[in-house]
């Protein structure tokens, strides 16, 4: 480390104008990354998309549709009203995208007093429809107490992407100004205090631009918009934030080279540390087979490694530049850290460990408790803010056209296969013995086929009347429910599929031996599988990731003692932190709507904050380490390590919970609830976990934390020269 700091010091204005050439580079395919996002990013390869894939080959079913929703004020006649329609569908003769237009007067019942709706399908997928999208918004006109809104999927995560680069711009809008403001009172400079941010925005618009060709072999989420920046600012300012702090130190009683070089070689290896904790923690978000959770390992881990060498590269060969000008711009004068707060804070903290351990303990249990009641679902509709026009449009559909026992969010759809055609009464049988069975289960409440569709339950009757009958009463029967072989039924349950009991019942009736082949899909079965992939998977990526944690602090500070402690509090305080978001999100407290929490919260802020939170036990433990080595004293090196490391991981952790925090100001509920999660995960960390419980465990366990297989780490200083 300190070789390349010599080299990155000796080569400083090649390095800088290599990085330029990236940044230049970067910047171009960064401004296209939004054109390829697509989607929620819920994808899993399993029987729901099988079925799906049934449902539009076999039986017609189209890949997405569009729906028109016209309403009008009470101030307007029907006359009007349906005048106005109908030039609407006269407009839209001129297009030309859609499969199939079905208009509000093709059907009964899709004409109420003040709303109306028509639909469109396609046979395109929801996320790619743009151009179509962009056609209809110059076809669709509103006018006077008049007007038509598009809805359904395809608007949905249209804008989704709207509303998450939205929600991007003003989080840095916030964020941003506040972090500058953060850093000019940790560093007292205005030039101190910039360089962070330089590099935060160079490291974000390296990874945007490498990102844009990670499209070209995967489906890439509208949500890697708000998850790459905000990893990447908070982690390679903090990176920063640490590097900078100790050149500034090194350079009170050193030369700029050997200030480069004792940072590179002291802060650098705490930054390569913790870099690797948190790419380790992201990775183990590969196990989960999801496209959004390979999306923000493949987003989050790249803006990792690019941060730290940014920060290994970068900014140390713009630091051998500016040099002692680093000092120039001062507006705030730094006190002594001998008669600082934070010095005096660690005395007594270490005079009173059992106290101040306790007291964290209790705080952090006290959290835990709302844990137990929380109830997870897939982010749909209710992510967009309430007011977006597709959402109030979707919701206004739902409630005047769909009944409550009827919508797509309680019905499973079942293919059921048998040998040879499905009308002759034998596979009729197995069919309506199978429609006998499911029907007493407690939890069906409605059934739709072939049987309930005619009134006749007798399978030779119904085989002669769809086979022999008059088409025009079988027609609309067989071609909804029958495919030579192939039968569909809609299985409508009295509960809804954020339920754990309609998973289970899905769960349950997807794995029963049949008479005959039975292919289930449907919004319940979607959720079902992901719930499923995500509880399966995921405990391996917390094996992997305490695992590795564990051998990589173990190397960094040779004991065992060490990294179990930052490994169990960890635990606690992210179990503490899930419990104040539900207290916040599902319990409806501090102005919140009460919802759901989002399914990916869990395990996001998991793999991101344990990571994350590393950084501070390695920024604080290092210092403890280089003062231990020195002196021998356990509690002496915690007070220096402490009075040294307790501003910066404030200032760290303060410009963190401002970046992620940030996101509690927009708008998709998903991103909102991810923002404020890690921004109370880092707060109970860099406080109470950080500044308190670990100084006080330190004290309590003495020189056993230096134990490392039968000897205690004692020794002299590391190249021969004490800590600054």
């Amino acid at each position: 480390m300190e070789k390349l700091g010599g080299l990155t010091y000796r080569y400083r204005k090649l390095v800088l104008v290599l990085w330029i050439l990236v940044i230049g580079i970067s910047m171009v395919f960064a401004l296209k990354l939004p054109s390829v996002l697509s989607g929620n990013g819920f994808e899993y390869n399993g029987e729901y998309n099988e079925t799906r894939k049934l449902l539009e080959n076999e039986f017609g079913q189209a890949k997405s549709s569009i729906i028109l929703v016209f309403q009008r004020d009470s101030t307007v006649n029907q006359k009007e009203w349906h005048q106005y329609i109908n030039a609407t569908i006269e407009d839209l003769k001129q297009f030309d995208g859609a499969k199939s237009i079905t208009t509000p007067f093709d059907r009964e019942g899709m004409i109420k007093e003040e709303f109306a709706y028509g639909l469109l399908t396609f046979d395109k997928k929801a996320e790619d429809l743009g151009k179509e999208i962009d056609q209809l918004n110059t076809i669709l006109k509103n006018k006077q107490g008049l007007k038509v809104t598009m809805t359904g999927e395809p608007i949905i995560v249209q804008d989704l992407n709207i509303a998450s680069q939205e929600d991007l711009a003003k989080a840095e809008m916030i964020g941003l100004p506040i972090a500058l403001l953060v850093l000019v009172l940790a560093f007292g400079g205005l030039i101190a205090a910039s360089i962070p941010i330089v590099i935060g925005v160079v490291s974000i618009l390296t990874t945007m631009g490498v990102v844009f060709f990670f499209s070209y072999g995967t489906n890439l989420t509208i949500f890697i918009l708000n998850i790459v920046p905000m990893i990447g600012l908070a982690l390679s300012i903090d990176f920063a934030l640490l590097l900078i702090n100790r050149y500034k130190e090194e350079l009170h009683s050193r030369s700029i080279e050997e200030a480069i070089k004792i940072s590179v070689a002291t802060a650098g290896r705490s930054i390569i540390f913790s870099g690797l904790c948190v790419f380790i923690g992201l990775s183990a978000l590969w196990f989960i087979q999801i496209d959004i959770f390979q999306n923000v390992a493949l987003g989050g881990m790249a803006v990792v490694f690019i941060s730290a060498f940014c920060a290994l590269t970068f900014l140390p060969a713009l630091l051998s530049v500016i040099g002692t000008r680093i000092n120039k711009f001062s507006i705030l004068r730094l006190t002594d850290r001998k008669t600082s707060i934070w010095h005096r804070f660690a005395k007594f903290v270490m005079r009173h460990p059992v106290l101040m351990a306790g007291l964290s303990l209790v705080i952090l249990l006290a959290g835990l408790i709302p844990v137990s009641q929380m109830t997870m679902s897939i982010p749909g509709t209710e992510s967009l803010p309430a007011k977006y026009p597709s959402r109030v449009a979707f919701e206004a559909f739902e409630e005047h056209f769909i009944p409550k026992d009827k919508r797509t969010d309680n019905k499973v759809s079942i293919v059921l296969e048998a040998e040879g055609d499905i009308l002759i009464p034998a596979n009729l049988r197995k069919v309506n013995n199978f429609l006998e069975e499911i029907s007493k289960d407690s939890l069906v409440d409605i059934i739709d086929s072939p049987f309930s569709a005619t009134g006749i339950q007798n399978e030779e009757q119904l085989s002669q009347l769809l086979t022999l009958g008059q088409k025009e009463q079988t027609a609309p029967i067989l071609d909804y429910f029958v495919r030579d072989n192939k039968m569909l039924i809609d299985v409508y349950l009295k509960t809804t599929d954020h339920s754990a009991k309609a998973r289970d019942w899905v769960r349950d009736w997807s794995s029963r031996d049949l008479d005959v082949t039975a292919n289930f899909g449907g919004a319940i079965k979607f959720e079902q599988e992901i719930f499923d992939e995500i509880f399966e998977k995921a405990p391996y990526g917390l094996l992997l990731i305490v695992i590795s944690t564990f051998f990589i602090l173990m190397a960094a500070f040779r004991s065992i003692l060490i990294p179990l402690k930052a490994i169990l509090m960890n635990i606690l305080s992210l179990s503490c932190t899930f419990g104040i978001v539900v207290w916040i999100f599902q319990q409806g407290h501090l102005g919140i709507e009460p919802v759901d929490i989002a399914l990916i919260l869990p395990v996001f802020v998991f793999t991101l904050v344990f990571g994350l939170s590393m950084d501070y036990e390695v920024f604080l433990i290092s210092r403890i380490q280089e003062f231990y080595l020195t002196s021998g004293d356990n509690t002496e090196a915690t007070i220096s390590g402490l009075t040294y490391t307790s501003k910066i991981i404030t200032s760290a952790a303060a410009i963190m919970i401002v970046v992620t925090g940030a996101f509690a100001f927009t708008g998709v509920m998903p991103i909102k609830q991810l923002g404020v999660g890690i921004a109370i995960a880092i707060f109970i960390d860099a406080t109470i976990v950080r500044m308190v419980l670990v100084p006080a465990l330190m004290k309590l366990l003495g020189d056993w934390n230096w134990w490392f297989f039968g000897h205690k780490n004692k020794g002299q200083a590391k190249h021969g020269r004490k800590p600054a």
